[in-house]
């Protein structure tokens, strides 16, 4: 069923002369700037197209909650605790929206689970990195969700309304993350050297994955040139992580940290950041599911769907005899 509704089978821009009237009619409307809402006619191949990402995207929210959950219990203060607590639960609602988006388009939300409990389903390769100590709490704050904030606020202006609603305020939120992130990395950076020693180390491990988040260059998609004209897709891959590097570089400098990259330096006829070549060998393995926890991810997610049956079901009893709750 998930396999039949995500697979597009685009593999270039229809040009014109190849589309039904209908087809030139919605590409009109998108030229024009005109949300494409539940209910309007839309192509096929554009439908499944926002059902596999955006269902990724919900993927990967819930997901993205395990490997801070691992810190909750150690947060150095009460504070620390709450703030996580906090960023936690919002990356549930956040996911929480998306599902409900992709609902718009005529797909199950138990489907889309299902698929990700069976491994067919994809989330972002960053969330199958393990956090070995409290400053990759910092580091996912600062790195993981700032890049996220970078991807994201382009969707507020995508061509599907509800994905497009949806994501104003997921990327409000997500901006307290990154805040809250580079907070504890302003905090470890200036203590002690052991402190500073581990901020580093964390900026060590997560910058490259970091990049890897935006995916490879566009030129490798068959699907990016449609979802760009669909404006499904505002910028490129490559357009996108070269921001994350031109706004890190100088937040790092500050930090009095260094980038874990030789081939950095400013070109100063550009004004951006040169940096060196992606491991993409270990993106594609991650993605593949050979990550550092991609199996200890999907089995925890699994295990916290199973343990929370009862309370699901215990739902839909009571509204079914009383009708739903206020």
């Amino acid at each position: 069923m998930y396999a039949q509704l995500v697979e597009t089978g685009v593999s270039k821009v229809a040009s014109a002369a190849d589309m039904s009237d209908e087809e030139r009619r919605f590409q009109a409307r998108i030229d024009a700037g005109i949300k494409i809402e539940a209910k309007d006619w839309m192509p096929e191949a554009y439908r499944k197209t926002l059902i596999r990402q955006i269902s990724q995207h919900a993927h990967s929210e819930i997901v993205g909650q395990l490997p801070e959950g691992n810190w909750v219990t150690r947060a150095p203060t009460l504070e620390r605790k709450a703030i996580l607590l906090a960023k936690i639960q919002d990356e549930a609602g956040h996911g929480l929206y998306l599902y409900s988006a992709a609902e718009t388009l005529g797909v199950e939300r138990d489907d889309l689970l299902a698929a990700l409990h069976a491994g067919q389903a994809k989330y972002s390769s960053i969330f199958n990195y393990p956090t070995l100590s409290w400053a990759d709490m910092g580091a996912i704050g600062w790195l993981v969700d700032g890049a996220a904030i970078i991807n994201q606020i382009p969707l507020c202006r995508c061509s599907y309304g509800p994905y497009a609603r949806a994501m104003v305020r997921v990327c409000k939120e997500e901006s307290f993350h990154a805040r809250q992130g580079y907070d504890i990395m302003l905090r470890l950076a200036a203590g002690s050297p052991e402190q500073k020693a581990m901020a580093q180390d964390a900026l060590n491990r997560w910058w490259w994955p970091a990049l890897m988040m935006f995916g490879p260059s566009d030129a490798e998609s068959v699907n990016s040139a449609q979802s760009a004209r669909w404006r499904i897709k505002l910028f490129s891959n490559d357009e996108l992580r070269q921001r994350m590097v031109d706004q890190s570089v100088p937040q790092a400098e500050y930090l009095g940290l260094t980038i874990p990259d030789p081939a950095l330096r400013l070109n100063a006829a550009t004004g951006h950041y040169e940096f060196g070549a992606i491991d993409w060998s270990e993106f594609h393995e991650v993605l593949k599911g050979n990550g550092p926890c991609n199996r200890e991810r999907l089995r925890t997610r699994v295990q916290a769907y199973e343990d929370g049956r009862w309370f699901r079901d215990a739902l839909v009893a009571y509204a079914d005899k009383h009708g739903a709750p206020a």
